[in-house]
């Protein structure tokens, strides 16, 4: 996990600290494993990296399921953006 969160976690008490770690586990193990399986494991590292540099744009980590999914959503975006312009500039090779 980013040095960054792990000095924001400690600072909170050990429990929640511990609790907010599982639900971060949880979440990005499930974005990777569904990104894994729709383009490979080597390929899914990179839209997993863009998950940790959303995670570390938050101000103030919660236990909220809700904002624990905004942090996959907005890497999902940012993994949509990478496939289109890579299928846009497939697509202007081939004509």
């Amino acid at each position: 996990m980013n040095t960054c969160i792990c000095c924001r976690l400690s600072k909170q008490s050990n429990s929640r600290a511990v609790g907010l770690m599982r639900l971060a586990e949880q979440e990005l193990a499930s974005f990777f494993n569904a990104v894994k399986q729709l383009i490979g494991r080597e390929q899914a590292e990179l839209p997993a990296e863009d998950w940790l540099d959303e995670l570390t744009e938050i101000d103030d980590l919660s236990s909220s399921s809700r904002d624990w999914r905004s942090v996959t959503v907005k890497a999902s975006a940012r993994f949509a953006t990478r496939v289109n312009a890579s299928s846009l500039s497939a697509e202007f090779t081939n004509a």
